[in-house]
């Protein structure tokens, strides 16, 4: 039974309603207190290593060192320096790495693209065809490596084995000649994580209405009209994800480079997480080395922020069409 007072109906809601809403409502604060572990996890994981780093970065750490003095930015204006070493060494692994970025990322693109395409038509054997290609995705970055590492070896090697046993044609140094040292890094990191994104294509491929290409079948479209016209368009969206996100990983090459190549020869595979790393562990140059990987992370937060600035005008233009 609600009470109310009479003549006034409608103008307060019954008793009864106004503490059943009050209970689904609840106290403002709740939604904080379910964010409340995750935010402690973020403080501890994430933001108190960061600033950790940044005070590292401004002091001369030594860890035998009973003081660290204070030392500003020093070990910034290091690094842009052409005499120092730490300069020298920084940018020609940042080169490196952006080589490697340039080279790899259409390669992962497009044959993505291409293997999605195949495979989303009604082949025989198409279920084993896409487990093949995505299943090197499984193995560790070490596991790949060593086997790259075999398969382009100078004297043991597969591909010089096929070619002096079936071509007769002499054995060709890949892991010791810069600029052929590249070639199995970017093969094996093509080979190694191709899958993923021939799986975000095939799901977008999947989700493209049938109907479109009903269409333009009795429009008479030939079918690079229908896949320039229908099918990339559509794609746009899940395209530019597959850019950030491996645009993103190609920069944070290590694992490759230090199984494969050990960043040689002579540096020029060496990317810029490897020479960070060697930089802190090898060296002890711990300030250097945080240094360099705020500068780093720098730049890889200006990237993302403008691959996001520009999902978000296409998605505002996808909006205004």
């Amino acid at each position: 039974m609600s009470l109310s007072v009479p003549g006034q109906e409608g103008t307060r809601p019954p008793l009864t309603r106004r503490r059943r809403r009050g209970k689904r409502e609840g106290h403002p604060l709740s939604p904080y207190l379910y964010l409340l572990p995750f935010m402690a996890l973020f403080a501890v994981f994430v933001v108190y290593p960061v600033g950790y780093g940044l005070w590292v970065s401004l002091h001369r750490w030594d860890l035998l060192a009973e003081t660290r003095p204070f030392v500003g930015l020093e070990y910034y204006r290091n690094l842009f320096d052409p005499e120092t070493p730490q300069s020298q060494f920084f940018w020609n692994s940042m080169k490196n790495t952006g080589f490697f970025t340039l080279v790899s990322v259409p390669l992962l693109i497009g044959t993505a693209l291409g293997l999605a395409l195949l495979l989303h038509r009604p082949i025989f054997g198409r279920a084993l065809f896409r487990s093949v290609f995505f299943l090197p995705g499984i193995l560790t970055v070490s596991v790949m490596g060593i086997l790259w590492r075999w398969m382009f070896d100078n004297q043991i090697g597969l591909v010089n084995a096929v070619r002096s046993d079936l071509f007769g044609l002499p054995p060709v140094p890949f892991l010791s000649s810069e600029g052929l040292a590249w070639v199995p890094v970017i093969v094996g990191t093509v080979w190694w994580t191709i899958g993923f994104n021939m799986t975000l294509y095939l799901a977008a491929l999947g989700n493209i209405s049938p109907s479109y290409y009903e269409a333009a079948d009795i429009d008479g479209a030939t079918s690079w009209a229908k896949f320039r016209f229908i099918t990339w368009p559509l794609l746009g969206p899940v395209t530019l994800f597959v850019f950030v996100t491996t645009v993103l990983a190609s920069f944070q090459l290590f694992g490759q480079t230090l199984v494969i190549t050990g960043g040689g020869p002579n540096r020029t595979t060496q990317s810029v997480m490897q020479y960070i790393t060697e930089e802190a562990f090898a060296n002890n140059q711990f300030s250097s080395a945080s240094a360099m990987a705020f500068l780093f992370g720098l730049a890889m937060l200006v990237f993302t922020y403008l691959q996001f600035r520009i999902m978000a005008r296409d998605a505002r233009g996808g909006e205004e069409g």
